[in-house]
């Protein structure tokens, strides 16, 4: 995708959500054909809120299976001058229960993430012949992603947005950033990050490895960010990079 790198230094803040209760309306029952990504698009959601909303590990479904694709949990999308204190008292919740829901290992937050406050996931049919995933949970004491990491690296991160002249809003994917601004997506070298995989980047959370660019080459990646002025905040900085599938 056409995009421009923003660098300068670092500061964060969260983002805003609205709640709803899970009803025949908004689970999807998976049929011969379906992928995350078509479902995703036919319900104007992102392949991420899917998978989290489902504890779904991976982008592996199965036709029976039955997914929630709207209002699974009670959300917040943070606004400027947040915190995780401000969020958690206003929303009768603790801090650490906010990190461990969101998977967080700092108290960094990126204007424009969704963050989930509280709410219960669907419980998935027994499929005959699969094999069932485990999540493993994330509490402030672990430094760790929710799924186990087949490689961990270090490094360089810069930041990017799909607002900006010319870009197209499109990734190398074809996940279109424009519709989905909070769909977390990073730019990577596929010779180091094979293209669709599942990442964990500190400071960042999950995401998918869905993107290539130019300068993108070796140990560096681009991080999709829909605000302009967070991916100015982001800036250029090291970070552990988790490959989990």
């Amino acid at each position: 995708m056409k995009k421009h790198i923003i660098a300068l230094t670092a500061f964060v803040t969260l983002s805003v959500g609205a709640a709803g209760q899970a009803s025949a309306s908004n689970v999807h029952t998976v049929e011969k054909g379906d992928t995350l990504w078509s479902i995703s698009q036919a319900e104007n959601v992102s392949v991420q809120d899917l998978q989290q909303w489902n504890d779904l590990n991976s982008t592996v479904i199965y036709p029976s299976q039955q997914l929630r694709v709207e209002g699974a949990l009670e959300t917040y999308i943070v606004v400027s001058g947040d915190t995780l204190s401000t969020i958690a008292e206003k929303h009768n919740v603790t801090v650490k229960q906010l990190m461990s829901n969101n998977q967080l290992t700092s108290d960094l937050i990126i204007p424009g993430d969704k963050l989930v406050l509280k709410g219960s996931k669907v419980t998935q049919p027994e499929v005959k012949g699969a094999t069932k995933t485990s999540v493993t949970s994330n509490t402030p004491s672990e430094t760790k992603p929710a799924a186990t990491a087949a490689k961990e690296l270090t490094m360089t991160s810069t930041a990017y947005t799909a607002s900006c002249a010319g870009c197209s809003g499109i990734t190398a994917t074809g996940i279109n950033l424009k519709a989905n601004p909070n769909q977390k997506v990073i730019s990577v070298d596929p010779n180091v990050i094979p293209l669709g995989s599942k990442v964990w980047v500190e400071g960042y959370g999950e995401a998918i490895a869905g993107d290539t660019g130019g300068a993108i080459k070796g140990n560096k990646i681009d991080i999709f960010i829909p605000s302009k002025q967070a991916a100015i905040n982001w800036g250029r900085k090291e970070v552990k990079v988790k490959i989990l599938d």
